[in-house]
This record gives C-alpha cells, sequence and structure tokens, in this order.
C-alpha cells in the first residue's frame, strides 16, 4: 500500500512525525501508524507544560482494534495541545498531518538528526508490510 508520506517532516520508528518551525516543533502520527491502527476512538495527551525526553511515551491513542502509546520523538516541553482530539478523535484517521497531537519547544535540536526523512520512512513502512 503507498502511504501519504510528506517530504517536509521528518519521522521515527515509532510512526510518529515532526515539523520543525525554529525551536518549536509539531508532532503527530503517520498516515501508516493511524491505517493500522483504524478507526481511532480516544486520544490521551499530556498537559502543557510537561516535559519528555526523546523516546519518552508523550500519550496514549486508542481504535477499535489497539491502544498505543504515543512517543515523542525529540525531547522538549509541552507547550500546547490538539484539544480537538478530544471531541473528535476520528480525525487523525481522516487528516494525520493536519490532526497534530502536541506543539513543543526543542530541548536539543541535534536529536532531529537520528530520525528517518521521507524517502527512508516510506522504506521502512513499506518494508514492514511485506
Amino acid at each position: 500500500m503507498a502511504y501519504n508520506v510528506p517530504d517536509d517532516l521528518r519521522y521515527a520508528e515509532s510512526d510518529e512525525w515532526i515539523k520543525v518551525e525554529g525551536d518549536e516543533a509539531t508532532v503527530g502520527i503517520t498516515d501508516y501508524a493511524q491505517d493500522h491502527l483504524s478507526d481511532v476512538v480516544y486520544v490521551e495527551l499530556p498537559d502543557v507544560g510537561a516535559t519528555f525526553a526523546k523516546g519518552e511515551s508523550f500519550g496514549v491513542v486508542e481504535s477499535v482494534k489497539a491502544a498505543a502509546d504515543l512517543n515523542i520523538p525529540v525531547g522538549g516541553e509541552v507547550i500546547a495541545i490538539n484539544e480537538a482530539l478530544e471531541d473528535e478523535p476520528e480525525k487523525v484517521n481522516e487528516a494525520p498531518y493536519e490532526a497534530w497531537m502536541i506543539r513543543i519547544k526543542l530541548n536539543d535540536a541535534s536529536e532531529l538528526d537520528a530520525l528517518m526523512d521521507a524517502e527512508a520512512y516510506t522504506t521502512y513502512s513499506n518494508d514492514r508490510d511485506d
């Protein structure tokens, strides 16, 4: 299956995307992740002001099939959450790159270097579907 993998984002092996703008970034889950979860029914997000180290769980997404941890691709402090997902979690399925989950202030921009670009993530996703 061909998944939507925008070129302007970076990707974690745990299927989160990150869009960096200066010293801030927006985080959500990929098209691959929402497709494999199926119908998302609940999203649990952290409080604004919470801080996380790279790879730590910052929330949970639940679907009719499973629950999955949301892991932060790089360390940072949560400066905003997408409160709309509390009432409309299905937006994660409908538009995974518009239905962002958190905005963070980056702790260490060099952590971005370990993330995949769109081409690498596409290969990574396709290898898991074979």
